[in-house]
């Protein structure tokens, strides 16, 4: 089941090319791009093209997407950092997310602590 562009999606205009983003990486079906507010040297959203809520949507959808999109957040993280990497998904409000588009934070680049709250 694929889902449609939201027409009032942040990352749906990001992917249709309506909106500006410092693309590092892109395939047919994900993209990723710098957080604008980046909480670690390297802090990238890696996004699936098509449009699923969140990570457990995306994963009941379509499972070999959200594969593409892990394999694309372990290639970013060996692109621009060491490899080592913290990659996060927020699902709900509570939880962080801010866009209901599901995306991953490639988080990399120092020594990371924890803060989860």
């Amino acid at each position: 089941m694929t889902s449609a562009p939201s027409t009032d999606c942040l990352f749906c205009k990001i992917v249709a090319g309506d909106l500006p983003a410092d693309v590092v990486a892109s395939t047919d079906r994900v993209i990723a791009f710098r957080d604008i507010d980046p909480k670690a040297p390297v802090h990238v959203l890696v996004v699936p093209k098509e449009h699923h809520g969140d990570v457990a949507t995306l994963a009941k959808a379509d499972p070999a997407l959200l594969a593409e999109v892990v394999a694309m957040a372990d290639r970013v993280a060996g692109d621009l950092a060491d490899g080592q990497y913290r990659f996060v998904f927020n699902s709900g409000p509570r939880a962080g997310q801010s866009v209901f588009h599901v995306h991953g934070h490639v988080l990399a680049g120092a020594q990371l602590g924890w803060t989860p709250a």
